[in-house]
């Protein structure tokens, strides 16, 4: 049975360079992360919008925003002019609705901590609301909340539970490197892969890591 190669989208983009470097690589997406309470990468918002402005058509573009405010998200969003609003933190009820009436066009990914059973559940209660979820390793409920970047494995058969259980796409994050994505993406078949501190050395993306990343993907990088 076909199945379509599987879609890698490079987080924590921190300049304009990055962001070329990973478009040209074959990146079907990059993340731009806002201002978070912990973690790697959030750089202006200004700077997120320049980058955003010049990806070429074709890659999208993901604001990770902490905000947990329909009237915060959709400010942030019209201001930063991304594809797609990726929502680090659980939202409350109706926030979802209130966010895809008045950004029309814009996707909606929301992130599930994967910790236990109580993620599978989570996911199956917010998916029909978005457009696809993004399995990571954070840890809301930590006394500064962790909401991504933690360079950590989550448990993939919770999420592969997670992925035969709803009908959305699914990114699979969390501690992803060349050394274990190709793993990753056989245990889980996720639509797409997210990676941030796995393709960094010294805090800038690494173009033979993210090489090498792109090949252990099924992805050759482009010339």
């Amino acid at each position: 049975m076909f199945r379509a190669p599987t879609r890698v989208k490079i987080c924590c983009i921190a300049s304009a360079e990055e962001a070329a470097l990973a478009v040209r690589m074959g990146a079907s997406a990059i993340g731009l992360v806002s201002q978070m309470p912990s973690g790697p990468g959030p750089i202006p918002e200004a700077l997120i919008r320049d980058i955003a402005d010049n990806v070429p058509p074709g890659v999208d573009t993901f604001l990770l925003t902490c905000e947990t405010t329909a009237e915060r998200i959709i400010e942030q969003q019209r201001f930063c002019r991304t594809t797609t609003i990726q929502l680090v933190d659980e939202v409350g009820p109706g926030v979802h609705a209130r966010v895809r009436d008045a950004l029309p066009g814009v996707s909606i990914v929301q992130v599930i901590h994967v910790r236990d059973d109580d993620s599978v559940r989570q996911s199956v209660a917010v998916a029909p609301a978005v457009d696809a979820l993004l399995l990571d390793s954070g840890n809301p409920s930590a006394p500064t909340k962790e909401l991504g970047g933690t360079g950590r494995v989550h448990d993939w058969a919770l999420s592969r539970r997670i992925r035969d259980s709803v009908d959305v796409p699914i990114y699979l994050a969390g501690g992803l490197s060349p050394q274990n994505v190709g793993k990753a993406i056989a245990q889980v078949a996720p639509f797409g892969v997210d990676v941030c501190s796995g393709l960094r050395t010294n805090g800038i993306l690494d173009e033979m890591k993210l090489t090498a990343f792109m090949r252990e993907a099924g992805l050759g990088a482009q010339a």
